[in-house]
């Protein structure tokens, strides 16, 4: 089932909005592509982490 804003894993609670708005888009994308859902939230987490810090916004919802 494809995550948005209102519905997620909650391993991804503790990201920041815009870090959890990418690790949602990279998660859907990866379970389109048939992936294992424990696998796609771990690789999305760590991408969106990745992706956070290269353009300067926080990572987590308390920075």
């Amino acid at each position: 089932m494809p995550w948005n804003t209102d519905y997620f894993p909650t391993s991804m609670r503790h990201l920041s909005e815009p870090a959890r708005f990418k690790a949602i888009e990279i998660a859907n994308a990866l379970l389109s592509e048939g992936m294992d859902e424990g696998k796609v939230i771990r690789i999305a987490i760590a991408k969106a982490k990745e992706w956070a810090q290269h353009h300067g916004l926080p990572v987590r919802d308390d920075e």
